[in-house]
């Protein structure tokens, strides 16, 4: 079972930060067993902290590593993403999920509730009522539900899951990685301002492109019917 302890959070936001700035990595993929993506936080861990604890250390902040991820992520998500699993996935920028998939938030049944995202993200997702229901049941949904009410891109057979993470993640490092950023800083803007504020937003980072060798070669190589070969730069 795939705990989220501490320190393999530490160690996930660690690696995330060393692809960040790897020129060579474009798209970051995270995916678990066939059984678990992630189980969630670890409770024999969790057990005996206390509130003095964790308001001092701001406790969970770490988790917010994956969020801040520059380059896109790409969840493949196996079996069951529960609890901090499932925030961890929402966290990402696509979610791919095998057929037996399953995700929840069943922290309700701990007598506590979900801390890295998981009342916030998970509306946004999939809409208030469900989200409510699975928050306050502590109840699964599995893989066809969530692609049809928009937590998940697509459900893929459980054996072909990683390999079409991985072909998704080749499509992605084929283009710009600058304009792929901002692309994606563009589309996680829309969660965070008003629709004004978000058009003014992308308007600016479109302009911002043709300050780019990419955007030309792109343009240009359109207009040729040639296959562009961007630089990032």
């Amino acid at each position: 079972m795939n705990s989220l302890c501490s320190q393999l959070i530490t160690e996930l936001g660690a690696e995330l930060k060393q692809c960040d700035e790897d020129p060579e990595v474009r798209v970051i993929v995270i995916t678990g067993t066939k059984k678990f993506f992630a189980a969630g936080a670890d409770i024999k861990e969790m057990e005996e902290r206390t509130y003095q604890e964790n308001f001092a250390q701001n406790y969970l902040t770490n988790w917010f590593n994956v969020a801040a991820t520059r380059k896109p992520t790409i969840a493949a998500v196996n079996g069951y993403a529960l609890g901090g699993g499932c925030e961890l996935a929402m966290m990402c920028d696509i979610i791919l999920a095998g057929d037996k998939a399953q995700f929840g938030q069943p922290e309700i049944k701990l007598g506590t509730i979900p801390g890295a995202g998981g009342t916030q993200r998970l509306v946004k997702a999939i809409g208030k009522s469900r989200a409510m229901e699975l928050v306050l049941t502590g109840d699964f949904m599995g893989a066809q539900e969530a692609q049809q009410r928009g937590l998940v891109s697509r459900v893929v057979a459980e054996d072909n899951l990683v390999e079409e993470a991985m072909n998704v993640a080749k499509k992605i490092a084929g283009f710009s990685l600058p304009m792929v950023m901002m692309a994606k800083e563009c589309v996680n803007q829309s969660f965070e301002t008003t629709l004004a504020s978000g058009l003014l937003y992308e308007r600016r980072m479109f302009h911002s492109t043709f300050a780019y060798f990419d955007r030309r070669e792109g343009m240009s190589s359109f207009l040729n019917k040639k296959k562009p070969e961007f630089k990032d730069s």
